[in-house]
């Protein structure tokens, strides 16, 4: 555990309207919030005097040792690494579905669906995947979410990965009912 004397914060008037504009607006994450009600009760240069890393710790409902972090951090690194969590290198599980899958997905979406089948469904390319042993197993919204980052489509008319070259004629339109125009017409008329 730190003491207090020995990262002492000593907010200047500009870190200090920061922080306590950072506190009030509710537009930050609650850990950073908390940091920075953490740093405004360390302060020594406040008008009340500064707390004690207990005293603090009791207010805001964090561990002793979270405080004497906060004020360490902040005293050697600067506000931004005392207030913001550390950003990861590599995300916490290595993603499933890797360039090599997407071209295996994308060979499996342009071949003929099985037969009896009309076109290739999501659960239809999860077993096909599986049963290749590209995947031990995979959910069907992994496959959407990789089909859509692709711009597949499995159940589309024509086979292939990319979207045709042609666009379509236009856009459906809205229809009408007579009925309602002529309800219009009628009401008016009376």
């Amino acid at each position: 555990m730190f003491t207090p004397n020995q990262y002492p914060v000593r907010l200047d008037p500009a870190q200090r309207q920061r922080l306590e504009d950072l506190t009030r607006n509710g537009h930050a994450p609650a850990k950073k919030i908390q940091h920075a009600r953490a740093l405004l009760l360390s302060d020594r240069q406040q008008l009340g005097g500064h707390r004690t890393d207990p005293e603090i710790a009791a207010l805001l409902g964090m561990h002793v040792n979270t405080v004497a972090r906060i004020r360490k951090q902040f005293v050697s690194h600067g506000e931004g690494p005392a207030l913001d969590r550390k950003p990861r290198l590599s995300p916490p599980r290595p993603p499933k579905v890797d360039g090599q899958l997407e071209a295996h997905l994308v060979a499996v979406c342009c071949a003929p669906p099985p037969e009896g089948r009309a076109r290739w469904t999501l659960t239809l390319l999860v077993q096909e995947l599986t049963r290749r042993r590209l995947v031990t197993s995979i959910c069907r919204e992994t496959v959407r979410r990789a089909l859509k980052k692709m711009s597949c489509s499995p159940g589309a008319s024509g086979a292939g990965a990319s979207r045709s070259a042609t666009p379509p004629a236009s856009s459906p339109r809205w229809k009408t009912s007579s009925t309602s125009t002529s309800r219009r017409t009628r009401r008016r008329s009376r």
